[in-house]
């Protein structure tokens, strides 16, 4: 039984110095010679300028605008929610704020009670407009854009639409087209 326990603990020694002893000669050479330093390497991402607390809400409505621009001709793709898989609308919606840290819900019937009723004359951009199905006779919230026109001028918005011609995210007016029968609200969350 002696023997068994010479093995043993003969072992857990051989183990000990196998695991520690290269982590002590290493802090050793640490502290006398000086750490290499690794190249630094630039990665750039088409992300938009982080909203800071100083930024008035023209500003972040400008940035949002052009973000969802960058976001032109990605394909439709029911409860798509990013640029890869492709967007719905509300999806379209929640991602281009998630980007500015804006929380919108990925609904567009509980997109009609975010923010603030505003009206449609009063629109501007960053807002959002939401519409009724494509339904004659639907009166719940069916789809939904983010406002690109200024307040006096013909309703234009940016949106993923599931159209048969020209799906995806493009840019549409209210005003000439069937989204002026079925317009339902405009809602500011800036």
């Amino acid at each position: 039984m002696r023997y068994v326990w010479i093995t043993f603990l003969t072992l857990v020694a051989v183990l000990l110095a196998v695991f520690l002893w290269p982590r002590q000669s290493a802090n050793r050479s640490a502290r006398t010679a000086p750490t290499p330093v690794a190249p630094v390497v630039a990665v750039v991402h088409r992300v938009p300028r982080a909203p800071t607390l100083i930024a008035n809400d023209d500003d972040r409505a400008e940035d949002i605008i052009r973000f969802a621009r960058q976001q032109l001709g990605t394909r439709y793709c029911y409860a798509g929610t990013t640029p890869a898989g492709g967007f719905d609308c509300s999806g379209f919606v929640y991602y281009v704020f998630k980007q500015f840290a804006i929380s919108v819900p990925h609904s567009t019937a509980q997109l009609i009670s975010t923010g603030r009723p505003v009206e449609r004359r009063q629109a501007r951009p960053g807002d959002i407009v939401v519409f009724t199905g494509t339904a004659a006779t639907s009166t719940t919230p069916g789809h939904a854009g983010i406002v690109l026109s200024e307040p006096g001028e013909p309703l234009r918005f940016i949106h993923s639409s599931s159209a048969r011609r020209e799906s995806g995210v493009k840019i549409s007016q209210v005003e000439g087209s069937d989204y002026e029968r079925r317009f339902m609200q405009v809602r500011r969350v800036l």
